[in-house]
C-alpha cells in the first residue's frame, strides 16, 4: 500500500511543480521569488499528501 501511495505522491508533486512553473512564467514572477513560491507550494502539498496518507491508514 505504501509503495503505491509513494508513486502517487511523486506523480502529484511532479505535476504540481510543472503547473507552478507555468504559473511563474505566465505571471512573470522574478527569479528571486520563484524559489519561495516553489518551496511554499511543495511544503503545503507534502503536508496535504502526508495527512491524506495518515487518514487512509487509520480508516482502513
Amino acid at each position: 500500500m505504501i509503495y503505491i501511495f509513494i508513486l502517487f505522491a511523486c506523480f502529484i508533486l511532479f505535476n504540481i511543480n510543472k503547473m507552478t512553473n507555468s504559473l511563474c512564467l505566465q505571471k512573470e514572477i522574478p527569479e528571486e521569488k520563484q524559489s519561495t513560491v516553489f518551496h511554499t507550494i511543495n511544503i503545503l502539498v507534502t503536508i496535504l499528501l502526508i495527512s491524506s496518507y495518515v487518514e487512509i491508514l487509520f480508516t482502513v
